[in-house]
């Protein structure tokens, strides 16, 4: 269960996102565990692939 202290408010703990064609993905913000904490960075470790349409390419 997710502590509601460090939850992830990009994804709502869930650890997916979903884009406007209902695509979904890994979230960016968290790793995809649901949980963020303090001093946690939510910049990518590396840059994110894209298409021409900035659909994540995993």
């Amino acid at each position: 269960m997710v502590d509601r202290n460090n939850v992830c408010i990009a994804c709502e703990g869930t650890g997916m996102l979903a884009d406007d064609e209902e695509w979904q993905y890994k979230c960016t913000i968290c790793k995809g565990d649901g949980h963020f904490y303090p001093g946690d960075s939510p910049e990518p470790a590396s840059p994110i692939n894209v298409d021409e349409n900035n659909r994540l390419l995993d």
